[in-house]
């Protein structure tokens, strides 16, 4: 066989394999990434026994936790003045407190409530690079002195 047929061959193989391999890269990508319904969102749209995953801020005042281990939670759409109740069971992660931003995977019931599937909340931690609040004046601080030269 020629040698310059041979490279052409090894050529086209390599491209074929390496195409393939990208668009299987690709496809991995898009399909495992999972899509995060607000509150508002299912307060709209969801199904009666359809699984969501529920992204959102836990509610001020909304967490109970119940003899039986079932922790009963509300979360608040941040752009929308719309809550769902959530009941769970399962892990509740360390962090989880009111004010926290959460992920739970929920069904909703035909009553409006949502199950959250056992042990699926997750929590958002709040990032450490967050904008901190103005401060005023520090009184430690000694009053800044400038030289100026004059002439």
């Amino acid at each position: 066989m020629n040698p310059s047929r041979k490279r052409r061959i090894r050529l086209i193989v390599a491209a074929t394999a390496a195409v393939f391999l990208a668009s299987a890269l690709i496809y991995t990508s898009f399909s495992a990434g999972s899509d995060e319904k607000t509150a508002g969102q299912l307060y709209d749209n969801a199904i009666v026994g359809k699984q969501y995953t529920l992204a959102g801020t836990v509610a001020t005042g909304s967490v109970t936790q119940a003899a039986n281990g079932v922790l009963w939670f509300s979360v608040i759409d941040p752009h929308r003045d719309v809550k769902v109740r959530v009941r769970y069971t399962g892990i509740v992660p360390d962090p989880f407190r009111e004010g926290r931003g959460v992920l739970v995977q929920v069904t909703r019931q035909a009553d409006g409530t949502y199950i959250g599937a056992k042990d699926s909340l997750t929590t958002k931690c709040p990032s450490k690079y967050q904008v901190a609040a103005p401060r005023g004046p520090s009184k430690s601080a000694a009053p800044s002195t400038a030289v100026s030269k004059s002439t």
